[in-house]
């Protein structure tokens, strides 16, 4: 089994009168982590499992009361719920049990953030320790397998990505990936109202496959799909809020000719976006493969940040002379500036525009050969 960067951080949060929510696409092994964490625990505690995918365990918690939350988990000293954005009022359910009953300790996970973190994020203010688990990261890998394993794995994961079923099958990774794109990834944005239009966001998430590393125009999207504007908009931070692509903004400030209010987006997973497009090829027959390494270095790079807490901005920076910085990282007022190349031998030239408007104190350029050590 292969062990999650989380484990031994949830493991010492553990009975520090909070509770534990921790959030993700599905499949990325929140339960899995969950088990993984309690193993610690099992000798000396007893644990309640409820999943808010079951009817009954929703019932249960309707019109929630201390009295009655008393009676439900009366004997245990761990309650574990999963797929707790099906019940309704989890955030208060939460709020009671942390307000409440202090030698218990909850643990709460969820696959999709517009429903779960929207529920607890008043009721639980001060009352919670927040997690986001992502696919299985680089640095993961190498620790389960061993550095040179996962080097040689690369282009592997450039194609199929790192979703744990995936990894653990990858004789069926082709197939694995088209069921988990095809719906059953998407089936918490499906399932909210007014959402009902699976073809729709087919189209748009296709659009912004074809797009990745590029600038994405919400207008030209709307268009290309026969959609309104403010429907893409709504359709794309859905995806986003659900673990399935994130946004990386246009830097501003400094330069008059700076790109104002861009955006890029990327997927989080490069198996999942590979998929959406219908296409496993090979890196060496691939005309997106400078895309597809760019998507996978800046998603990498985003779960390295998220995992340690990093208090990091990230961005891209452009100006409309089409000089431009792939991937730039703020912390503190201090610029970190990097460059993605699938190809080692290209020549590349920083942007002095950008190094003499902005505080830079690393300038890299991250290839093949060297991107492991961005990672790890």
């Amino acid at each position: 089994m292969i062990e999650r960067y989380l484990i031994e951080e949830i493991r010492k949060r553990m009975f520090k009168g909070k509770a534990i929510v921790i959030m993700g696409a599905r499949q990325v092994g929140k339960s899995t982590l969950v088990e993984m964490v309690l193993e610690n625990f099992r000798n000396d505690h007893r644990i309640l499992k409820l999943n808010g995918d079951d009817s009954d365990t929703r019932t249960i918690f309707e019109n929630p009361t201390s009295t009655k939350i008393r009676n439900i988990i009366s004997g245990h000293t761990i309650v574990y719920i999963d797929e707790a954005q099906r019940i309704p009022e989890i955030g208060l359910v939460l709020k009671i049990m942390v307000d409440n009953f202090n030698d218990i300790q909850t643990i709460a996970t969820g696959s999709s953030s517009f429903e779960l973190s929207g529920k607890i994020n008043e009721p639980l203010t001060g009352r919670k320790f927040e997690y986001t688990l992502f696919p299985l990261s680089f640095e993961e890998m190498v620790r389960h397998t061993n550095y040179l394993e996962e080097k040689r794995m690369f282009e592997q994961r450039l194609i199929f990505g790192s979703y744990p079923d995936i990894v653990n099958n990858n004789n069926d990774a082709e197939n694995l990936l088209k069921w988990l794109a095809g719906s059953y990834l998407y089936k918490d944005i499906m399932a909210l109202e007014n959402i009902q239009k699976p073809v729709l966001l087919e189209k748009i998430l296709k659009a912004l496959a074809l797009q990745v590393g590029s600038e994405v125009s919400y207008n030209e999207i709307a268009q290309l799909v026969g959609a309104d504007n403010a429907t893409v908009e709504k359709y794309i931070d859905l995806l986003e809020r659900a673990f399935i692509v994130f946004k990386l903004p246009a830097l501003t400030g400094n330069v008059r000719n700076e790109i104002k209010k861009g955006k890029k987006i990327y997927f989080l997973d490069n198996g999942i976006r590979n998929a959406v497009i219908g296409n496993f090829n090979s890196v060496y027959s691939r005309t997106d493969i400078g895309a597809l390494f760019e998507n996978f270095i800046i998603s990498e790079r985003i779960k390295y940040l998220n995992y340690r807490r990093k208090s990091v901005s990230s961005y891209f920076w452009r100006t409309t002379q089409q000089q431009e910085i792939d991937y730039i990282e703020e912390e503190t007022g201090l610029y970190s500036a990097y460059e993605f190349k699938w190809n080692p031998k290209k020549r590349v030239v920083m942007s002095k525009t950008f190094i003499s408007n902005y505080h830079v104190v690393k300038e890299e350029v991250i290839t093949p050969e060297n991107f492991d050590s961005f990672l790890t």
